[in-house]
């Protein structure tokens, strides 16, 4: 049985990324890009469906594990009654071909450890012809893939995987370096394990250096933004919200989606954390990114594209998987890139004029192009949709959807006015005055003094908290108050946000989700905005507790059964602890704070 998601710790090289757990072995990494099939797919099975294990063949007594001061270089240490040893696990960043590197340092003593590969391609499907190549390497080949591995350590076959035994003795190291490339290539060439290892350290090293977030949770932010630009598709800039599909959201549920793809619902969330950071480039990347997926007829417009802005994402189950700890389907692909979602127009215009208030370099056709887009929102902004939350049944008009419609129309008259283009001014101002009357007298329920999940409804949804964080209603509004007064009284359990309000009757029948980690974030910032600092600190404390040892966060928090829950590491989840960190700096010294950016 697979670990669990906070025993994971995160390598990649800014095209892929490999979890590897706290007992050394490597259960997940799709090759060559985040949204490839699987070749260690161990994490959503068993071992017999693909990993990489380099362990102590001995009882191990104590273990404990690092990242590399500002790198993406893990080290994890095992002790025995025989000695230590550390196993240092990184993934260069990309050269010719792909690489994980894995160095197994003796500390003290003399420790026996064993190796053990199983390759299973095709989301752990299919077994790959083995063969040793004329200088020593072994060469694993099926389809379109291939991987070499090369040590200097014997290693023979075994049930259909490729095992050692080994001893370290301290001082001593001993490399393992495995690399991805398309079978119809000559293989890669090897590469110097310890060279890379310098060569890693300066690049995060460098990256690092030109963070320029300087408050109390430095250390916090500064993994965040190493783990979102991990999850950074390098050659395209787009960003993918997890590396994973499939971690459930409910444990033993079906809500288990493909997350190895980019969303729209993220982008002025993403370019504020990463601006206000000082990563202007992977800011510009990202806009660009954005700018080249939403190409195209407005009408069309999707809430998530792929990795270099594919629009076909086919949903599929992969039946042969038993998924984590039982949780199926497994599934690969996402279908809900085909629904209606209105809050996407809102995000993409928003990002864009908060990269001209920022002084990010825009693309000269960016105006043409939110003018359209805009014209088609005109048209659109009154259906009713599938909101925030990608839900899967029948229509409604959400709160949240509509507010972002507000957004989109409130940014492209500020852009327009601020920065002198030619709109229709007189239009957009109607709009924008119509539908903000609309979602006060539809989407607020006087009897709970709160707005509302939907139109008519009496339940509550947590996106509306991002109400006064947009700038829709200030947060001293009475009915801001009054939805932040509801949203604690119904919407908390064990002082985290859940994201649907559990007064809904669900046909599921299944264990209920976990705590939604960026609601709880986005709570906070509502705090800030209301002068309620205290709380606010409080619920940021409260979500970087559950971080696992290495700072890393999923989607959701099972505060029940005290586990991290749904896709990890989760950049929604990482974003939104930049920006609150930005918020609770800014509520005590004049620094940018995300929510006031949004919100004036």
């Amino acid at each position: 049985m697979s670990s669990r998601i906070e025993d994971y710790g995160l390598i990649g090289d800014c095209e892929t990324a490999a979890l590897v757990g706290r007992d050394g072995s490597i259960d997940w990494l799709c090759w060559p890009a985040f949204d490839s099939d699987a070749c260690f797919a161990a994490l959503l099975g068993t071992r017999e469906n693909g990993r990489w294990l380099i362990a102590p063949a001995e009882d191990v007594t104590q273990s404990s594990r690092r990242y590399w001061d500002n790198t993406l270089i893990l080290e994890t240490r095992f002790e025995t009654a025989n000695g230590a040893v550390a196993v240092i696990d990184f993934m260069p960043p990309r050269g010719d071909a792909s690489d994980i590197v894995r160095l197994v340092r003796g500390v003290a003593g003399k420790v026996k450890l064993r190796m053990e590969l199983v390759i299973r391609f095709g989301y752990g499907a299919d077994t790959p012809w083995v063969k040793r190549t004329e200088d020593g390497a072994l060469l694993a080949i099926c389809g379109q893939d291939m991987t070499v591995l090369r040590t200097p350590v014997e290693t023979r076959g075994q049930d259909m995987t490729t095992v050692a035994e080994f001893e370290v003795s301290e001082g001593e190291v001993v490399p393992f370096v495995l690399t991805y490339g398309p079978s119809h290539l000559p293989l890669p060439k090897p590469i110097n394990p310890a060279q890379a290892l310098q060569d890693t350290e300066g690049f995060w090293t460098d990256w690092c250096s030109r963070c320029i977030y300087e408050g109390e949770s430095r250390d916090l932010v500064m993994r965040s933004l190493i783990t979102l630009k991990a999850l950074t598709y390098a050659p395209t800039g787009g960003i993918v919200a997890a590396a994973t599909t499939s971690l459930p959201e409910k444990l033993g549920g079906a809500r288990n989606w493909d997350y190895r793809f980019c969303w729209l619902r993220d982008a002025t969330f993403t370019l504020l954390a990463l601006m206000n950071s000082g990563y202007t480039e992977e800011a510009s990347a990202w806009h660009n990114w954005l700018l080249r997926a939403v190409a195209g007829g407005p009408a069309n417009m999707q809430i998530m594209y792929g990795i270099m802005g594919q629009r076909r994402l086919l949903e599929w189950e992969v039946g042969w998987l038993p998924g984590y700890e039982g949780a199926r389907p497994v599934r690969v692909g996402n279908a809900a890139h085909a629904q209606l979602q209105l809050d996407v127009y809102g995000e993409l215009i928003d990002a864009f004029h908060q990269s001209r208030m920022t002084k990010l370099k825009l693309d000269d056709g960016t105006w043409d192009l939110e003018c359209t887009v805009l014209d088609h929102l005109a048209e659109v902004w009154n259906q009713p949709d599938s909101s925030i939350w990608e839900r899967r049944g029948a229509a409604r008009h959400y709160v949240s959807s509509k507010v972002m419609t507000w957004v989109a129309f409130d940014r492209g008259i500020k852009s327009a006015e601020r920065f002198g283009f030619k709109a229709p001014l007189e239009k957009w101002r109607s709009l924008r005055d119509t539908i903000h009357r609309e979602v006060c007298e539809k989407g607020f329920d006087a009897a709970q003094n709160s707005f509302v999940e939907s139109y008519g409804s009496q339940l509550l949804d947590a996106s509306i908290l991002l109400l006064p964080s947009v700038g829709f209603l200030p947060a001293s509004d009475p009915r801001v108050a009054g939805t932040l007064a509801a949203i604690e009284r119904h919407m908390m359990r064990d002082g985290f946000v859940l994201r649907h309000d559990p007064r809904e009757i669900s046909e599921e029948r299944q264990p209920i989700e976990g705590a939604f980690l960026a609601c709880t974030f986005w709570l906070a910032d509502a705090f800030v905005l209301a002068g309620e600092i205290d709380k606010a600190q409080a619920l940021f404390d409260r979500v970087v507790a559950v971080a696992n040892d290495l700072g890393l966060l999923a989607e959701e928090f099972d505060s029940g059964a005290g586990r991290q829950t749904g896709n990890f590491p989760q950049a929604l989840t990482h974003i939104a602890l930049i920006n609150t960190s930005h918020n609770l700096c800014g509520a005590t010294k004049p620094l940018a704070k995300p929510a006031v950016q949004r919100s004036e």
